[in-house]
């Protein structure tokens, strides 16, 4: 290190020795050149153009006087200082703009280098950012609070879609060995009497029946991606939809001896996606079969407020708590924390018709109380301009 230095100092008094000779000769070469070479042809320029002569008499003595014209050399002064001063200008705009440039370049790459190290260090904001950059550091802490709050939910539902696999594969060995043990016992018995075999194919129908809702379910986590959802919209008559609905789930509520009655008027249109909102009352509509006491009625009702389409699905249960009716759209969370067997879903349904709501323009609610559970619907009814 010591010899390096001494190496740049001797550089340096080499360059300065250099330059007290070069300068001296420089000046006197320019001299010279102005001197020698120039002097005679501006002086030549000069005269011709700036000086005029007189023949001057005194007495019977002649001689001639050289006067300069003013009147033609001060506004060629005026228009050799106007250029200047445009030059100067020019010249000074120039190293601004080449200045200001070059500074902006140089806090533009400080500036990245600084939110570069506070993005990938465990540093605080005011251990980097100068009090000069509070601005920019405000702003980049905002960020990155954001950034670690979206990676967290990001885990936080990576994990609870594991944890849901999991639990589904384990619920998926119970119903599939009940079929086989069933299907054995069948096999192994030909003269079984009939009430008995009609009991157990009854049965092994009925758990290969959960084991096609839970292979659906499956499918549901694997496919659930709305991110590139395009809507295909239409005038669409809300009532008619929800009378075909109600005739599809009539087995379903017949199991449970539920009913369903339509508070709707004759004609109510929303301007929606058909295939998309029909996939938002069908996962309502289970939810409310799902959790209604038996021999109860669901109420769907519809009405028009403004210009928006209010549709809410009414069903008599058990109170859902305030802390989950707060989480009850989130993905992959689920109602009944056993897992029961009858209504144990993937805790997508929800979640899913949130976000076609809200692409529509919507929103979507939920109110229990006093063992019932009210869903509403809010849609527009006209397409927005």
């Amino acid at each position: 290190m010591k010899t390096k230095g001494r190496r740049n100092k001797r550089l340096r008094y080499i360059r300065l020795f250099a330059a007290l000779i070069a300068v001296p000769l420089i000046c006197y070469t320019i001299y010279y050149i102005a001197d020698v070479f120039f002097n005679g042809a501006f002086v030549d320029w000069f005269t011709h153009r700036f000086v005029y002569e007189q023949t001057v008499y005194e007495g019977e003595t002649a001689y001639v006087e050289r006067q300069i014209a003013w009147n033609v050399l001060k506004p060629f002064l005026a228009k050799v200082f106007l250029l200047a001063a445009a030059f100067f200008a020019l010249s000074l705009a120039f190293v601004s703009y080449f200045s200001q440039k070059r500074k902006a370049e140089k806090l533009l790459l400080d500036t990245s280098r600084k939110i570069h190290q506070y993005m990938h260090s465990e540093l605080e904001a005011e251990e980097i950012f100068p009090s000069e950059y509070a601005q920019v550091s405000t702003q980049i802490v905002q960020i990155k609070a954001d950034m670690q709050q979206k990676e967290r939910r990001l885990k936080e539902e990576a994990q609870k879609k594991n944890d849901l696999i999991t639990y589904l594969a384990h619920d998926l060995k119970t119903p599939l060995t009940s079929v086989l043990g069933y299907l054995n016992l069948l096999e192994e018995a030909p003269d079984m009497p009939a009430a008995q075999r009609e009991k157990y194919v009854h049965t092994a129908l009925g758990k290969a029946e959960r084991l096609d809702s839970l292979i659906e379910e499956f499918f549901e986590i694997t496919r659930y991606n709305l991110q590139n959802m395009v809507l295909e919209k239409e005038n669409l008559d809300v009532s008619y939809m929800m009378i075909q609905m109600t005739e599809e789930f009539y087995p379903v509520l017949s199991s449970g001896h539920n009913t369903v009655r339509l508070e709707l008027p004759q004609e109510f249109f929303v301007y929606a996606d058909s295939q998309k909102l029909a996939r938002v009352f069908n996962n309502l509509l289970k939810n409310a079969i799902a959790y209604s006491y038996p021999d109860t009625e669901i109420v769907v009702r519809g009405e028009q407020q403004g210009e928006q389409a209010v549709i809410s699905f009414e069903n008599h249960g058990k109170t859902i708590p305030k802390q989950k009716l707060d989480l009850i759209f989130e993905k992959f969370f689920r109602m009944d924390e056993a897992r029961k067997s009858n209504t144990g879903g993937a805790g997508l349904g929800l979640a899913i018709a949130k976000e076609i709501v809200e692409l529509h323009g919507g929103s979507i609610s939920a109110e229990s109380k006093q063992e019932k559970t009210v869903f509403r619907v809010t849609l527009p009814e006209k397409p927005s301009n």
